[in-house]
């Protein structure tokens, strides 16, 4: 499941991942948010927590997920990922290349710092 996070500026979009991640979560859930936000913003930017109880991606969400990176590629400006699931780590790390933005990941203490990184002007 994928719930979005209140507090942030108004360019970023702020999710949550618990348990189980879906298709579903990030048809009526996620790019709602990405459209909504890229509709009023040029740069957007994304703060993205898996916490312990993640429990992953079904095939469907994997593939929205690159869908949705890969369609908005040129308006991720800075990209926060909160998680201590190594193989998401490892992952991000890898991939971080293709981003034209800025792309960080932070582990699950370092979540107020993540915040703060992804809300800075």
């Amino acid at each position: 499941m994928i719930e979005l996070l209140a507090g942030f500026p108004d360019d970023v979009v702020a999710a949550v991942a618990k348990g189980r991640v879906t298709r579903s979560d990030y048809d009526e859930v996620l790019i709602p948010k990405v459209n909504e936000v890229v509709a009023r913003h040029d740069k957007i930017r994304c703060y993205y927590e898996l916490g312990a109880d993640f429990g992953g991606f079904d095939a469907g969400a994997a593939w929205e997920d690159f869908r949705l990176g890969i369609g908005n590629l040129t308006r991720w400006q800075r990209v926060a990922i909160v998680t201590d699931v190594d193989w998401l780590r490892m992952t991000m790390r890898f991939f971080r290349f293709l981003v034209p933005g800025e792309v960080r990941v932070f582990g699950t203490a370092e979540a107020a710092e993540a915040r703060r990184w992804i809300a800075e002007p």
